[in-house]
Protein backbone atom coordinates (compact mmCIF):
# COMPACT_ATOMS: atom_id res chain seq x y z
CA UNK A 1 0.00 0.00 0.00
CA UNK A 2 1.37 3.25 -0.98
CA UNK A 3 1.74 5.83 1.51
CA UNK A 4 -1.17 8.22 1.09
CA UNK A 5 -3.20 4.79 1.68
CA UNK A 6 -1.60 4.08 5.05
CA UNK A 7 -2.32 7.81 5.98
CA UNK A 8 -5.95 7.53 5.04
CA UNK A 9 -6.17 4.50 7.41
CA UNK A 10 -4.53 5.79 10.05
CA UNK A 11 -6.85 8.60 10.36
CA UNK A 12 -9.95 6.59 9.65
CA UNK A 13 -8.39 4.26 12.68
CA UNK A 14 -8.30 7.11 15.07
CA UNK A 15 -12.21 7.97 14.88
CA UNK A 16 -13.09 4.12 15.22
CA UNK A 17 -15.32 3.93 18.13
CA UNK A 18 -17.11 0.72 19.41
CA UNK A 19 -20.50 2.15 17.97
CA UNK A 20 -18.91 2.20 14.91
CA UNK A 21 -17.84 -0.94 14.66
CA UNK A 22 -21.12 -2.26 15.87
CA UNK A 23 -22.31 -0.19 13.15
CA UNK A 24 -20.24 -2.14 10.90
CA UNK A 25 -20.69 -5.45 11.90
CA UNK A 26 -24.58 -4.84 11.45
CA UNK A 27 -24.22 -3.72 7.70
CA UNK A 28 -21.36 -6.82 6.87
CA UNK A 29 -23.89 -8.98 8.78
CA UNK A 30 -26.63 -7.78 6.46
CA UNK A 31 -24.59 -8.18 3.38
CA UNK A 32 -24.16 -11.62 4.19
CA UNK A 33 -28.33 -12.26 5.26
CA UNK A 34 -28.81 -11.03 1.49
CA UNK A 35 -26.04 -13.31 0.10
CA UNK A 36 -27.62 -16.70 1.64
CA UNK A 37 -31.10 -15.28 0.47
CA UNK A 38 -30.09 -15.06 -3.15
CA UNK A 39 -27.92 -18.04 -2.97
CA UNK A 40 -30.60 -20.36 -0.82
CA UNK A 41 -33.68 -19.23 -2.22
CA UNK A 42 -33.32 -22.01 -5.21
CA UNK A 43 -33.72 -24.66 -2.50
CA UNK A 44 -37.61 -23.53 -1.84
CA UNK A 45 -37.89 -23.84 -5.64
CA UNK A 46 -35.79 -27.36 -6.98
CA UNK A 47 -39.10 -29.08 -7.81
CA UNK A 48 -40.85 -26.20 -9.84
CA UNK A 49 -37.45 -25.98 -11.37
CA UNK A 50 -36.90 -29.98 -11.98
CA UNK A 51 -40.55 -30.35 -13.28
CA UNK A 52 -40.18 -27.53 -15.69
CA UNK A 53 -37.17 -28.32 -16.90
CA UNK A 54 -37.20 -32.24 -16.94
CA UNK A 55 -33.81 -32.91 -15.32
CA UNK A 56 -33.53 -35.51 -12.29
CA UNK A 57 -32.29 -34.93 -8.31
CA UNK A 58 -28.59 -35.23 -9.56
CA UNK A 59 -29.09 -32.77 -12.03
CA UNK A 60 -30.61 -30.58 -9.34
CA UNK A 61 -27.62 -31.05 -6.75
CA UNK A 62 -25.53 -30.20 -9.38
CA UNK A 63 -27.47 -26.88 -9.92
CA UNK A 64 -27.60 -26.25 -6.27
CA UNK A 65 -24.28 -27.39 -5.22
CA UNK A 66 -21.16 -27.61 -7.93
CA UNK A 67 -22.60 -25.02 -10.19
CA UNK A 68 -22.35 -22.40 -7.39
CA UNK A 69 -19.68 -23.75 -5.05
CA UNK A 70 -16.92 -24.33 -7.69
CA UNK A 71 -16.92 -20.59 -9.10
CA UNK A 72 -17.66 -19.14 -5.82
CA UNK A 73 -14.57 -20.62 -4.62
CA UNK A 74 -12.05 -20.58 -7.24
CA UNK A 75 -13.48 -16.78 -7.49
CA UNK A 76 -12.41 -16.62 -4.04
CA UNK A 77 -8.85 -17.36 -3.84
CA UNK A 78 -7.53 -14.32 -6.47
CA UNK A 79 -10.19 -11.65 -4.60
CA UNK A 80 -9.12 -12.60 -1.52
CA UNK A 81 -5.27 -11.85 -2.28
CA UNK A 82 -6.75 -8.49 -4.12
CA UNK A 83 -8.62 -7.92 -0.59
CA UNK A 84 -5.47 -8.11 1.38
CA UNK A 85 -3.56 -5.22 -0.86
CA UNK A 86 -6.55 -3.33 -1.16
CA UNK A 87 -10.12 -1.38 -0.22
CA UNK A 88 -11.85 -3.66 1.65
CA UNK A 89 -14.70 -2.67 1.53
CA UNK A 90 -15.08 -1.41 -1.92
CA UNK A 91 -14.53 -5.24 -2.88
CA UNK A 92 -17.54 -6.16 -0.98
CA UNK A 93 -19.79 -3.43 -2.48
CA UNK A 94 -18.62 -4.49 -5.98
CA UNK A 95 -19.26 -8.09 -5.22
CA UNK A 96 -23.45 -7.28 -3.50
CA UNK A 97 -23.68 -5.53 -7.00
CA UNK A 98 -22.29 -8.69 -9.09
CA UNK A 99 -24.02 -11.25 -6.82
CA UNK A 100 -27.74 -8.91 -7.19
CA UNK A 101 -27.68 -8.74 -10.50
CA UNK A 102 -26.75 -12.16 -11.34
CA UNK A 103 -29.73 -13.41 -8.83
CA UNK A 104 -32.45 -11.34 -10.91
CA UNK A 105 -30.29 -12.54 -14.30
CA UNK A 106 -31.47 -15.95 -13.01
CA UNK A 107 -35.14 -15.07 -13.27
CA UNK A 108 -34.82 -14.27 -16.85
CA UNK A 109 -33.33 -17.35 -17.82
CA UNK A 110 -35.04 -19.79 -20.20
CA UNK A 111 -33.30 -22.96 -20.17
CA UNK A 112 -31.68 -25.02 -17.33
CA UNK A 113 -27.90 -24.32 -19.02
CA UNK A 114 -28.75 -20.77 -18.55
CA UNK A 115 -29.78 -21.17 -14.96
CA UNK A 116 -26.47 -23.03 -14.19
CA UNK A 117 -24.32 -20.14 -15.91
CA UNK A 118 -26.68 -17.20 -14.11
CA UNK A 119 -25.72 -19.57 -10.93
CA UNK A 120 -22.35 -19.42 -11.49
CA UNK A 121 -22.28 -15.52 -11.64
CA UNK A 122 -23.80 -15.38 -8.62
CA UNK A 123 -20.93 -17.59 -7.27
CA UNK A 124 -18.27 -15.12 -8.26
CA UNK A 125 -19.70 -11.76 -6.83
CA UNK A 126 -20.68 -13.67 -3.51
CA UNK A 127 -16.73 -14.98 -3.42
CA UNK A 128 -16.06 -11.09 -2.34
CA UNK A 129 -18.35 -11.51 0.55
CA UNK A 130 -17.20 -13.25 3.24
CA UNK A 131 -13.29 -13.11 2.95
CA UNK A 132 -12.75 -9.26 3.36
CA UNK A 133 -15.67 -9.39 5.58
CA UNK A 134 -13.48 -11.77 8.01
CA UNK A 135 -10.44 -9.21 7.33
CA UNK A 136 -12.87 -6.64 8.17
CA UNK A 137 -14.02 -7.74 11.76
CA UNK A 138 -10.74 -9.33 12.61
CA UNK A 139 -9.08 -5.71 12.29
CA UNK A 140 -12.42 -3.70 14.72
CA UNK A 141 -12.71 -6.49 16.97
CA UNK A 142 -10.10 -7.57 19.16
CA UNK A 143 -9.10 -11.12 19.57
CA UNK A 144 -10.80 -11.55 23.22
CA UNK A 145 -14.11 -10.20 21.10
CA UNK A 146 -13.77 -11.61 17.97
CA UNK A 147 -15.42 -15.25 18.12
CA UNK A 148 -18.74 -13.39 19.58
CA UNK A 149 -18.25 -10.51 16.30
CA UNK A 150 -17.38 -13.35 13.68
CA UNK A 151 -20.52 -15.84 15.26
CA UNK A 152 -22.75 -12.85 14.99
CA UNK A 153 -21.68 -12.20 10.92
CA UNK A 154 -22.23 -16.03 10.62
CA UNK A 155 -25.93 -15.60 11.92
CA UNK A 156 -26.30 -14.09 8.53
CA UNK A 157 -26.19 -18.01 6.88
CA UNK A 158 -29.18 -18.32 9.17
CA UNK A 159 -31.77 -15.41 8.88
CA UNK A 160 -30.91 -15.08 5.42
CA UNK A 161 -31.75 -18.81 4.49
CA UNK A 162 -34.49 -18.42 7.01
CA UNK A 163 -36.05 -15.10 5.11
CA UNK A 164 -35.53 -17.32 1.70
CA UNK A 165 -37.48 -20.01 2.97
CA UNK A 166 -40.20 -17.72 4.33
CA UNK A 167 -40.76 -15.55 1.66
CA UNK A 168 -39.82 -18.58 -1.14
CA UNK A 169 -42.83 -20.33 0.55
CA UNK A 170 -45.40 -17.84 0.01
CA UNK A 171 -43.59 -17.09 -3.28
CA UNK A 172 -44.08 -20.66 -4.73
CA UNK A 173 -47.46 -20.80 -3.91
CA UNK A 174 -48.69 -17.26 -5.11
CA UNK A 175 -46.40 -17.06 -8.03
CA UNK A 176 -43.35 -18.91 -10.35
CA UNK A 177 -39.88 -19.40 -9.13
CA UNK A 178 -38.51 -16.68 -12.22
CA UNK A 179 -40.83 -13.71 -10.33
CA UNK A 180 -38.92 -14.87 -7.18
CA UNK A 181 -35.54 -14.28 -8.50
CA UNK A 182 -36.09 -10.50 -10.13
CA UNK A 183 -37.85 -9.78 -6.37
CA UNK A 184 -35.01 -11.04 -4.24
CA UNK A 185 -31.59 -9.53 -6.98
CA UNK A 186 -33.07 -6.14 -6.79
CA UNK A 187 -32.60 -4.86 -3.41
CA UNK A 188 -28.90 -5.79 -2.98
CA UNK A 189 -27.89 -3.57 -5.52
CA UNK A 190 -28.90 -0.22 -3.61
CA UNK A 191 -27.93 -2.08 -0.45
CA UNK A 192 -24.00 -1.92 -1.78
CA UNK A 193 -24.00 1.94 -2.73
CA UNK A 194 -24.42 1.54 1.38
CA UNK A 195 -21.67 -0.31 2.10
CA UNK A 196 -19.55 1.94 -0.49
CA UNK A 197 -20.31 5.42 1.10
CA UNK A 198 -20.72 4.08 5.30
CA UNK A 199 -18.09 1.44 5.94
CA UNK A 200 -14.63 2.31 6.51
CA UNK A 201 -11.30 0.73 6.09
CA UNK A 202 -9.33 0.38 8.76
CA UNK A 203 -5.48 -0.03 9.25
CA UNK A 204 -4.49 -3.67 9.30
CA UNK A 205 -4.51 -4.63 12.60
CA UNK A 206 -6.04 -1.74 14.17
CA UNK A 207 -7.70 -4.35 16.87
CA UNK A 208 -4.31 -5.69 17.80
CA UNK A 209 -1.97 -2.15 18.93
CA UNK A 210 0.94 -4.22 19.28
CA UNK A 211 1.20 -6.01 16.63
CA UNK A 212 3.43 -3.89 14.56
CA UNK A 213 3.29 -3.33 10.62
CA UNK A 214 2.38 -5.85 8.51
CA UNK A 215 3.95 -7.02 4.90
CA UNK A 216 2.48 -8.32 2.12
CA UNK A 217 2.47 -11.61 1.63
CA UNK A 218 2.03 -14.54 -1.22
CA UNK A 219 -0.51 -17.26 -1.34
CA UNK A 220 2.31 -19.46 -1.52
CA UNK A 221 3.59 -18.19 1.69
CA UNK A 222 -0.05 -18.02 3.37
CA UNK A 223 -0.94 -21.60 2.67
CA UNK A 224 2.40 -22.53 3.54
CA UNK A 225 1.89 -20.62 7.01
CA UNK A 226 -1.41 -22.56 7.27
CA UNK A 227 -0.88 -26.11 6.58
CA UNK A 228 1.83 -25.96 9.26
CA UNK A 229 -0.27 -25.99 11.87
CA UNK A 230 -1.97 -29.22 12.58
CA UNK A 231 -4.28 -27.73 14.77
CA UNK A 232 -5.66 -25.51 11.42
CA UNK A 233 -5.39 -28.70 9.04
CA UNK A 234 -7.03 -30.89 11.69
CA UNK A 235 -10.19 -27.82 11.72
CA UNK A 236 -10.51 -27.94 8.30
CA UNK A 237 -11.08 -31.46 7.73
CA UNK A 238 -13.53 -31.21 10.18
CA UNK A 239 -15.50 -28.31 9.62
CA UNK A 240 -15.68 -30.29 6.05
CA UNK A 241 -17.03 -33.33 7.34
CA UNK A 242 -20.11 -31.00 9.47
CA UNK A 243 -20.49 -28.98 6.21
CA UNK A 244 -21.66 -32.36 4.55
CA UNK A 245 -24.55 -32.45 6.22
CA UNK A 246 -25.31 -29.10 7.16
CA UNK A 247 -24.96 -27.80 3.85
CA UNK A 248 -27.37 -30.91 2.37
CA UNK A 249 -29.55 -30.26 4.25
CA UNK A 250 -30.31 -26.82 3.55
CA UNK A 251 -30.51 -27.48 0.56
CA UNK A 252 -32.58 -30.46 0.42
CA UNK A 253 -34.35 -30.14 4.02
CA UNK A 254 -36.83 -28.04 2.30
CA UNK A 255 -37.64 -31.04 -0.30
CA UNK A 256 -37.17 -33.35 2.61
CA UNK A 257 -40.22 -31.92 4.41
CA UNK A 258 -42.61 -32.06 0.95
CA UNK A 259 -41.49 -35.87 0.10
CA UNK A 260 -41.44 -37.44 3.69
CA UNK A 261 -44.26 -35.52 5.51
CA UNK A 262 -46.24 -34.00 3.04
CA UNK A 263 -46.43 -30.28 4.14
CA UNK A 264 -47.13 -27.52 2.06
CA UNK A 265 -44.69 -25.09 0.68
CA UNK A 266 -46.03 -22.19 3.39
CA UNK A 267 -46.29 -24.58 6.24
CA UNK A 268 -42.65 -25.88 5.08
CA UNK A 269 -41.15 -22.52 4.80
CA UNK A 270 -42.63 -21.26 8.50
CA UNK A 271 -41.09 -23.88 9.69
CA UNK A 272 -37.89 -24.30 8.01
CA UNK A 273 -37.52 -20.40 8.03
CA UNK A 274 -38.18 -19.99 12.02
CA UNK A 275 -36.00 -23.47 13.04
CA UNK A 276 -32.88 -21.91 10.47
CA UNK A 277 -33.50 -18.95 11.19
CA UNK A 278 -33.53 -18.93 15.56
CA UNK A 279 -31.79 -22.17 16.01
CA UNK A 280 -29.37 -21.63 13.48
CA UNK A 281 -28.23 -18.07 15.08
CA UNK A 282 -28.72 -18.82 18.44
CA UNK A 283 -26.06 -21.98 17.72
CA UNK A 284 -23.46 -19.64 16.36
CA UNK A 285 -24.28 -16.97 19.09
CA UNK A 286 -24.07 -19.27 21.91
CA UNK A 287 -20.79 -20.86 20.10
CA UNK A 288 -18.99 -17.87 20.27
CA UNK A 289 -19.94 -16.40 23.55
CA UNK A 290 -18.52 -19.89 25.12
CA UNK A 291 -15.72 -19.83 22.61
CA UNK A 292 -14.52 -16.48 23.88
CA UNK A 293 -14.98 -17.32 27.32
CA UNK A 294 -14.08 -20.88 27.07
CA UNK A 295 -11.05 -20.03 25.23
CA UNK A 296 -9.76 -17.06 27.18
CA UNK A 297 -8.86 -19.03 29.68
CA UNK A 298 -7.32 -21.81 27.69
CA UNK A 299 -7.22 -21.56 24.17
CA UNK A 300 -7.95 -25.71 22.70
CA UNK A 301 -11.08 -25.00 24.13
CA UNK A 302 -12.25 -22.93 21.10
CA UNK A 303 -12.02 -26.78 19.12
CA UNK A 304 -12.50 -28.84 22.20
CA UNK A 305 -16.21 -27.39 22.99
CA UNK A 306 -16.44 -27.79 19.17
CA UNK A 307 -15.67 -31.42 19.12
CA UNK A 308 -18.67 -31.89 22.39
CA UNK A 309 -21.50 -30.03 20.68
CA UNK A 310 -20.96 -31.63 17.00
CA UNK A 311 -20.96 -35.11 18.94
CA UNK A 312 -24.17 -34.53 21.07
CA UNK A 313 -26.01 -33.08 17.96
CA UNK A 314 -25.74 -36.22 16.04
CA UNK A 315 -28.28 -38.18 17.69
CA UNK A 316 -30.80 -35.53 16.93
CA UNK A 317 -29.94 -35.66 13.46
CA UNK A 318 -30.74 -39.40 13.33
CA UNK A 319 -34.03 -38.75 15.07
CA UNK A 320 -35.18 -36.23 12.82
CA UNK A 321 -34.47 -37.70 9.52
CA UNK A 322 -35.97 -40.85 10.88
CA UNK A 323 -39.14 -39.76 13.25
CA UNK A 324 -42.41 -40.83 11.45
CA UNK A 325 -44.22 -37.95 11.97
CA UNK A 326 -43.34 -33.96 10.69
CA UNK A 327 -44.27 -32.86 14.57
CA UNK A 328 -41.26 -35.45 16.08
CA UNK A 329 -39.33 -34.37 13.13
CA UNK A 330 -39.16 -30.83 13.20
CA UNK A 331 -39.08 -31.53 17.01
CA UNK A 332 -35.55 -32.94 16.71
CA UNK A 333 -34.49 -30.75 14.05
CA UNK A 334 -34.37 -28.03 16.66
CA UNK A 335 -31.75 -29.19 18.76
CA UNK A 336 -30.18 -30.67 15.81
CA UNK A 337 -29.51 -27.42 14.02
CA UNK A 338 -28.16 -25.27 17.37
CA UNK A 339 -25.62 -27.62 18.13
CA UNK A 340 -24.72 -28.72 14.74
CA UNK A 341 -23.73 -24.85 14.58
CA UNK A 342 -21.97 -23.85 17.26
CA UNK A 343 -18.64 -24.99 15.79
CA UNK A 344 -18.68 -22.02 13.31
CA UNK A 345 -17.67 -19.24 15.34
CA UNK A 346 -14.65 -21.49 16.35
CA UNK A 347 -13.95 -22.23 12.84
CA UNK A 348 -14.00 -18.48 11.75
CA UNK A 349 -11.80 -17.41 14.70
CA UNK A 350 -9.00 -19.98 15.16
CA UNK A 351 -8.40 -19.42 11.15
CA UNK A 352 -8.39 -15.56 11.77
CA UNK A 353 -6.19 -16.02 15.20
CA UNK A 354 -3.56 -18.44 13.16
CA UNK A 355 -3.14 -15.79 10.04
CA UNK A 356 -0.45 -13.23 10.37
CA UNK A 357 -2.39 -9.59 9.64
CA UNK A 358 -1.67 -9.54 5.43
CA UNK A 359 -2.95 -13.34 5.43
CA UNK A 360 -6.58 -13.09 6.67
CA UNK A 361 -8.84 -12.38 3.64
CA UNK A 362 -6.63 -14.57 2.21
CA UNK A 363 -6.97 -17.47 4.81
CA UNK A 364 -10.74 -16.72 5.12
CA UNK A 365 -10.72 -17.52 1.39
CA UNK A 366 -8.46 -20.70 1.25
CA UNK A 367 -10.86 -22.18 4.39
CA UNK A 368 -14.01 -21.42 2.26
CA UNK A 369 -12.73 -22.95 -0.82
CA UNK A 370 -11.85 -26.17 0.96
CA UNK A 371 -15.33 -26.14 3.22
CA UNK A 372 -17.32 -24.58 0.41
CA UNK A 373 -16.16 -27.38 -2.08
CA UNK A 374 -16.79 -30.08 0.28
CA UNK A 375 -19.94 -28.76 1.97
CA UNK A 376 -21.90 -26.07 -0.28
CA UNK A 377 -20.91 -28.18 -3.69
CA UNK A 378 -20.30 -31.78 -2.55
CA UNK A 379 -23.22 -32.32 0.21
CA UNK A 380 -25.89 -31.10 -2.28
CA UNK A 381 -24.65 -32.48 -5.07
CA UNK A 382 -24.20 -36.21 -3.07
CA UNK A 383 -27.79 -36.11 -1.86
CA UNK A 384 -29.50 -35.51 -5.06
CA UNK A 385 -26.99 -38.28 -6.30
CA UNK A 386 -27.86 -40.65 -3.28
CA UNK A 387 -31.37 -39.93 -4.42
CA UNK A 388 -31.35 -41.15 -7.90
CA UNK A 389 -29.21 -44.26 -6.25
CA UNK A 390 -31.41 -44.96 -3.73
CA UNK A 391 -34.61 -44.36 -5.77
CA UNK A 392 -35.57 -48.25 -6.80
CA UNK A 393 -35.29 -49.57 -3.37
CA UNK A 394 -36.81 -46.73 -1.09
CA UNK A 395 -38.69 -44.77 -3.69
CA UNK A 396 -40.09 -41.50 -1.90
CA UNK A 397 -38.25 -41.99 0.88
CA UNK A 398 -34.97 -42.15 -0.46
CA UNK A 399 -34.08 -38.68 0.37
CA UNK A 400 -34.21 -39.68 3.41
CA UNK A 401 -32.07 -41.86 3.70
CA UNK A 402 -29.60 -39.81 1.32
CA UNK A 403 -29.12 -37.40 4.26
CA UNK A 404 -28.66 -39.89 6.58
CA UNK A 405 -26.15 -40.88 5.20
CA UNK A 406 -24.56 -37.58 5.31
CA UNK A 407 -25.02 -37.35 9.35
CA UNK A 408 -22.76 -40.08 9.97
CA UNK A 409 -20.10 -37.70 9.14
CA UNK A 410 -20.19 -35.99 12.17
CA UNK A 411 -18.59 -38.50 14.37
CA UNK A 412 -15.54 -37.93 11.97
CA UNK A 413 -15.95 -33.76 12.25
CA UNK A 414 -16.09 -34.00 15.78
CA UNK A 415 -13.51 -36.64 16.23
CA UNK A 416 -11.23 -33.99 14.24
CA UNK A 417 -12.15 -30.60 16.06
CA UNK A 418 -10.64 -32.89 18.76
CA UNK A 419 -7.52 -33.38 17.25
CA UNK A 420 -7.47 -29.84 16.77
CA UNK A 421 -7.78 -28.65 19.93
CA UNK A 422 -4.48 -31.13 20.96
CA UNK A 423 -2.21 -28.90 19.16
CA UNK A 424 -3.88 -25.42 19.16
CA UNK A 425 -1.94 -23.81 22.00
CA UNK A 426 1.44 -24.64 20.57
CA UNK A 427 0.29 -23.37 17.06
CA UNK A 428 -1.17 -20.02 18.61
CA UNK A 429 1.87 -19.63 19.95
CA UNK A 430 4.18 -19.96 17.39
CA UNK A 431 1.82 -17.39 15.49
CA UNK A 432 2.46 -14.98 17.91
CA UNK A 433 6.41 -15.45 17.67
CA UNK A 434 7.32 -14.96 14.70
CA UNK A 435 9.33 -12.11 14.14
CA UNK A 436 8.17 -10.34 11.29
CA UNK A 437 3.99 -10.38 13.28
CA UNK A 438 2.80 -10.12 9.88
Amino acid sequence: MNGDGMREERKEGREITPAYANYVLGVLFTVYVINFIDRQVLAVFIGPVKEEFGVSDTAMGLLVGFAFALFYTFAGIPIARWADRGNRRSIIAVGLAVWSAMTAVCGLTVSFVQLALARVGVGVGEAAGSPPAHSLISDYFPPEKRATALGIYAWGVYVGSALAYLGGGYLRTYFDWRTAFLCLGIPGLAFALLVRLTVREPPRGYSERGAGPAHETTFRETLRHLLGSRSWTYLVAGSCFLSLTGYGVLMWGYEFFGRIHGMSPVEIGVWMGLIVGLGGSGGTYLGGVLSDRLGGRDPSWYMRLSAIVSLIGIPFAFAFLLAGSSRMSLACFFPYYVLSNMYVPAMFTINQNLAKLRMRATAAAILLFIVNIVGAGMGPFLVGLLNDLYADRYGIEAIRYSLVTLATTGVLGALCFYASSRHLVEDLGRRLTNADRG
